[in-house]
């Protein structure tokens, strides 16, 4: 059950609640949000939040017995001049769970000042080495990171031309003494057309430096093992067509190093609309490994045709597959959406996960979800 909305002018507010039931080993649990959020200065707020994870009716083969609860409390600040100028967040969460003290927090702040021409930015985050925030997602703990980046627009006069410009970015993780263990820096020119499509040419310098034993291709070969470290460039170049015909196209290619290997790949997606009933399309991409002895080299295709169909104002369907060889798996989803009143909905979602090769179905579910507006 979910409640969100305004509470005046200047509050809003946010509740929910989640019952799971036990499945196997894994035990029911309840999961809760509470939010508060406060508007300040013309476009800012403030906000502050608490998630509550509660596993139920535990026994000793459960396997959370030993972590019977995870709780994130956390304040923010989200900035938005009344210029749109700068803009920017700062926010602070703590965990609380069973296990070791200290370290249970992440903490971030991110700023960004642009104009039509100029823009220039900065993000500085650290994670905690005990920090675990279950009902979110954490993708690594003991880090700091930091993402500078810089960029430039010079428009035209042209006809044809808009503008066109370089961008700068970088990214670096450090672990909690400091030591560099990943390093992104991207190098990149665009030119955009006065009819919005775009090219854009880039170039990417990488390091990294394992922490974990680390199969490059996901495909069950022989893993890299802690501690190597990798450099590598990569060029890519990318064209995105006009959004105003029926028929529009995205592509891009890559080519450069890839932990002590190489890697080619492109990237397509391609879309038709038949307004005003719906639209097809087909995205793919298509990845070639070749990764030196003993590690596995491989060809990685994710295909993956969607079908959108409008059949009124208030009535829709969506489907979609995907096939993806790197985990031998074909998706099948399907979504109805009745929209029997305003910003209110009705959904039915049916998922299914199979083996190409026969058909023979891992798993399935059906989902069914209600929303309401009260004004």
């Amino acid at each position: 059950a979910r409640l969100s909305g305004n509470a005046g002018e200047n509050w809003r507010v946010g509740i929910m609640n989640m019952q799971t039931g036990s499945e196997d080993t894994i035990a029911a649990s309840n999961f809760s949000v509470a939010v508060l959020q406060r508007k300040v200065f013309q476009r800012s707020n403030v906000g502050f939040f608490l998630t509550n994870k509660q596993v139920l009716g535990t026994d000793e083969d459960s396997s959370y017995h030993s972590n019977l609860y995870n709780r994130v409390a956390g304040a923010e600040f989200n900035l938005a001049s009344a210029d749109n100028n700068w803009t920017g967040k700062a926010f602070y969460h703590q965990s609380l769970h069973p296990g070791p003290e200290g370290n249970r927090f992440s903490t971030a702040a991110m700023i960004l000042y642009a104009t039509q021409q100029f823009s220039a930015g900065w993000n500085q985050s650290y994670v905690g080495r005990n920090y675990l925030a279950e009902m979110g997602y954490v993708r690594r703990n003991a880090y700091h990171q930091s993402n500078p980046s810089i960029g430039y627009r010079f428009y035209t006069m042209s006809e044809r031309v808009a503008y066109h410009g370089p961008e700068l970015e970088a990214d670096f993780i450090w672990d909690p003494d400091f030591t560099l263990t990943d390093r992104e820096i991207d190098l990149s020119y665009s030119l955009m057309w006065r009819d919005r499509s775009s090219i854009s040419l880039g170039l990417e310098n990488s390091y990294v430096m394992l922490l974990e034993d680390w199969d490059p291709t996901h495909t069950g070969g022989d893993s890299i093992p802690a501690g190597s470290e990798f450099h590598w460039n990569e060029i890519s170049l990318s064209y995105t067509s006009t959004m105003k015909r029926l028929f529009t196209f995205a592509l891009e290619g890559r080519y450069g190093g890839f932990y002590g290997g190489t890697r080619a790949g492109f990237e397509a997606e391609i879309n038709y609309r038949v307004q005003p009933y719906g639209s097809l399309s087909l995205v793919g991409s298509y990845n070639h490994v070749v990764m030196p002895d003993p590690y596995t080299s491989a060809d990685l295709w994710l295909v993956g045709p969607k079908l959108d169909i409008t059949f009124t104002e208030k009535v829709f369907f969506t489907t979609y597959v995907q096939y993806n060889n790197q985990i031998d798996n074909v998706n099948l989803n399907m979504r109805f959406q009745w929209r029997f009143a305003p910003v209110s909905d009705l959904f039915i979602v049916y998922t299914e996960n199979a083996y190409p090769n026969d058909w023979t179905t891992k798993n399935r579910g059906i989902v069914l979800k209600l929303s309401y507006w009260f004004n």
